[in-house]
């Protein structure tokens, strides 16, 4: 499993940020992607998608942004577009039934859930990082929220790179689907199946 490949010292103030394409063969990656798509099918299961590709990649929004103006965010981009797309379409091919999916207000989020085209998008600001990472009120919101699910579908939130960080501990590619079963007695109140990579 992946869990063993992420090598976070517990209880240090700094966040741990891993490259999870480096740190895992090849081998390791196509099984654990075939992991995540029989749990998704399974049902039950939470896919946390990263947003598609979003120029330059990294970082927040440029200075003065408004959350009701996607013209002053950083947006997806064609690539972006057809990753997102893409995804829904093998979502469909899979036979994945999404029961819910929830996004972060942000355009970028917003954009990648409803071009997935796999069911109504509902907004939701736990899938927005915390400002002050004293004050983790969004990533216990989420982190109920991840840990009540039981399906019987999949349950898909879209978010940002920050908000899987501080939840799993390593930042997931534009793109990226991290897979988790819910109800765990971990800290994310979910243990990690595996990830599934960015359409091409």
């Amino acid at each position: 499993m992946i869990e063993s490949h992420i090598l976070c010292q517990l209880g240090r103030v700094a966040p741990c940020v891993l490259a999870i394409s480096l740190s895992i063969t090849p081998g390791l990656a196509a099984a654990d992607s075939n992991d995540a798509w029989a749990a998704l099918v399974k049902g039950g299961h939470v896919a946390l998608i990263r947003h598609g590709n979003a120029p330059p990649g990294y970082g927040g929004d440029p200075p003065g942004f408004k959350i009701d103006d996607c013209k002053t965010q950083r947006n997806l981009d064609e690539q972006g577009r057809r990753e997102a797309r893409a995804l829904g379409e093998a979502f469909r091919d899979h036979g994945v039934r999404v029961d819910r999916i929830l996004s972060s207000p942000w355009c970028r989020c917003l954009e990648t859930a409803r071009l997935m085209a796999v069911g109504p998008v509902e907004t939701s600001w736990a899938l927005v990082p915390d400002r002050d990472p004293s004050v983790s009120v969004r990533l216990r919101e989420l982190k109920d929220i991840v840990a009540a699910w039981r399906g019987p579908g999949t349950l898909v939130l879209v978010t940002h790179a920050f908000t899987v960080r501080a939840l799993l501990g390593f930042l997931p590619i534009q793109g990226e689907t991290v897979v988790l079963k819910p109800g765990s007695g971990s800290a994310a109140g979910a243990d990690l199946v595996g990830l599934i990579a960015a359409p091409e």
